[in-house]
């Protein structure tokens, strides 16, 4: 989905285990089993894991010139319409969603059935405020690796973060290699995610909208369904047990850029053949009304693009490659040239270009350090910070930090993006500085600048007619959107027990008896933080955030058992206290400590009980005059 798609374009604690556990998260580990299987799962999810990052700075690829990984051929030959697998009275299909549930991101879905699994989706969400420090958030998939050696094929819908990024870490965990399916974009992203991570050799097999694959006792069949990303399908899954439709990330747009419609002709088959549940997309469930046509916001580019009297500067997200075909045509339209800037987009305008998704000519699109010389009215400049980021190319162009492109008086600046929901703040600081320049700032508040990739309301109910589903289980969003496409369901006949609201980890269990509830399998989140995955605690977060908010301070003591006494001064150091650098301060703070100290001592009190008469000491003293409650650390050398 669009809304996570930033930061890179930019991208709570996670829970424990049972069961059989993977060796580590070092990526040396495969699956195994056996009694001491629970601890061997407390290991690999507090382990490092060291990622190598490709920090070249990408170029601009020749329209046509070939690239990428290889990709599986094995299977092409096996793209045929199977028959539908036969149904066992006895089976039970587990649908174990990983991911997705509280969250807009890190989608992420396991199906299980006699033996086999199946995993739908392999995504990320990035950090909020809450998350100081943290530079990804997985889904900790510790169930997919406990269960390695059922594991058929990872399918992906689309390219998008909130449904890729996961993969490089989940497939360095893996100790043999698994096929990745998905549509030729999304695969040419999954390459370059690949390349970064310095993986080699991932199987990948190409997929069409039509194509069925097999997958153990599985038959997954592909259907067309339309995105803010080329290359985007749903996924009909057949067992013996029964059936089940996921939708993927969709909207219902008839006036598509690359004609590509969700194909209500495959919705209408599969109702026919029989859905036993039904998966479905929630982010835009809340909004009432049809989800506008991204042919809309072309033309209300094009009209600012013609009217713009010097550069123009566009910021979106990299992934959104309908959006920048229609400004790259804008810009050609009115004789300028494109200009792209930002990591990502490079990135994804060379994929695109390369695997046909995106048509500009070489002479109409130049490298930011090639714009010298072209003037700013002949201008049209790409570029990533759509979401504020601050190390973005849109915030360094406001804060005029970057290196190529300085911004005028009059000039214009496209934000084609809603801020998702906790950015507002960093999205109004660039805007601002926008503003402090000169230039002309057009948003989604004041034009069509934007539309969502994702399904209104109305269209919900279209798709919940179509398929007819008889039983329902929302997918893809936050509470209130999984609740509100719930009552959506009912209002167009599902029955209200066959309504399913789940959390991540909560499993359904569908058997030739209907849908119902089954196990709770360990989920949660993992931290990405630097160079380690899964070592950064809630804990660990509480105290950046106490950092950041009420400062620090340190004492430093020297103490005699013996003599029941404090060997010389007691030094105290403060930083981000208020009044921290106020001699009178630090020496009441370290006066307070050494009488605690000789008080605790006088006591017979040991080393433990010491520190925390320290600590109390300084922190009530530094209450009594700042107010503020800053972290506190006593640290003592016995004499």
């Amino acid at each position: 989905m669009e809304q996570n798609n930033q930061r890179s374009e930019r991208g709570g604690s996670r829970a424990k285990e049972q069961g059989r556990a993977a060796n580590s998260r070092s990526g040396n580990g495969g699956a195994k089993s056996g009694p001491n299987a629970a601890n061997a799962s407390e290991k690999k999810t507090r382990s490092y894991k060291h990622v190598q990052l490709e920090h070249k700075r990408p170029q601009l690829t020749k329209a046509g010139a070939q690239g990428g990984g290889r990709r599986g051929q094995g299977e092409q030959n096996a793209r045929r319409n199977f028959a539908s697998p036969k149904k066992d009275p006895n089976a039970t299909l587990k649908i174990i969603p990983l991911g997705g549930l509280d969250a807009i991101g890190k989608n992420m879905t396991a199906f299980e059935c006699k033996g086999d699994m199946i995993l739908d989706d392999c995504g990320l969400m990035f950090p909020d405020d809450n998350h100081p420090g943290v530079d990804l958030i997985l889904p900790d998939y510790t169930y997919v690796l406990e269960n390695a050696d059922k594991l058929r094929g990872i399918i992906i819908t689309h390219g998008h973060e909130d449904h890729t990024g996961t993969l490089p870490y989940l497939l360095k965990d893996l100790d043999r290699q698994v096929p990745i399916y998905a549509t030729k974009l999304t695969l040419g992203l999954i390459e370059g995610k690949f390349a970064e991570h310095k993986i080699k050799n991932a199987k990948l097999v190409e997929i069409k909208p039509g194509d069925q694959i097999k997958l153990g006792c599985f038959t997954a069949e592909f259907f067309a369904v339309n995105h803010s990303i080329p290359g985007a399908v749903g996924v009909f899954f057949q067992s013996p047990a029964g059936n089940v439709l996921h939708t993927g990330d969709f909207k219902l747009d008839q006036t598509p850029i690359d004609g590509v419609t969700t194909d209500f002709g495959a919705l209408a088959k599969f109702s026919k053949v029989g859905v036993d549940l039904m998966m479905s997309d929630s982010t835009n469930a809340q909004n009432p009304n049809f989800t506008p046509s991204e042919a809309e916001v072309g033309k209300e580019l094009a009209k600012i693009i013609s009217q713009a009297k010097g550069r123009v500067i566009i910021a979106s997200f990299a992934s959104h490659i309908h959006r920048m075909q229609q400004i790259c045509d804008a810009a050609v339209a009115n004789g300028r040239k494109v200009v792209v800037t930002g990591r990502s987009m490079i990135q994804n305008t060379d994929i695109a270009r390369r695997l046909g998704y995106l048509n500009i000519s070489d002479e109409d699109i130049v490298d930011a350090y090639d714009l010298k010389g072209i003037p700013p009215e002949q201008v049209v400049i790409m570029c990533t910070g759509s979401q504020g980021e601050p190390l973005s190319a849109l915030a360094r162009i406001a804060n005029g930090e970057h290196k190529t492109i300085d911004l005028d008086e009059g000039d214009t600046v496209i934000i084609s993006a809603t801020p998702v929901p906790g950015n507002e703040k960093a999205v109004t600081r660039v805007v601002n500085c926008l503003a402090k320049i000169g230039a002309d700032v057009y948003d989604k508040k004041r034009a069509r600048v934007h539309v969502s990739g994702h399904a209104g309301a109305e269209e919900l109910k279209l798709v919940l007619s179509i398929v007819q589903p008889k039983a329902f289980m929302p997918v893809h969003g936050e509470a209130t959107h999984l609740r509100a496409h719930a009552s959506l369901a009912e209002a167009t006949g599902v029955p209200h027990d066959n309504i399913f609201i789940c959390e991540n980890g909560e499993s359904l269990e569908l058997t030739a008896r209907g849908v119902h509830r089954g196990e709770v399998v360990q989920s949660g989140i993992v931290f990405v933080d630097g160079l380690s995955v899964g070592d950064t605690s809630q804990d660990v977060l509480d105290e950046r955030s106490a950092l950041g908010s009420q400062g620090f301070a340190a004492v430093a003591a020297a103490v005699s058992f013996k003599r029941k006494d404090v060997v010389g001064e007691v030094q105290v150091e403060m930083h981000g206290i208020t009044g921290g650098d106020d001699d009178y301060l630090t020496r009441e703070a370290s006066s307070t400590v050494k009488n605690a100290l000789k008080r605790q001592l006088g006591k017979g009190g040991g080393m433990r009980e010491l520190k925390k008469a320290g600590r109390d000491a300084l922190l009530s003293l530094l209450w009594e005059r700042t107010k503020q409650r800053p972290m506190a650390i006593v640290n003592l050398l016995e004499v």
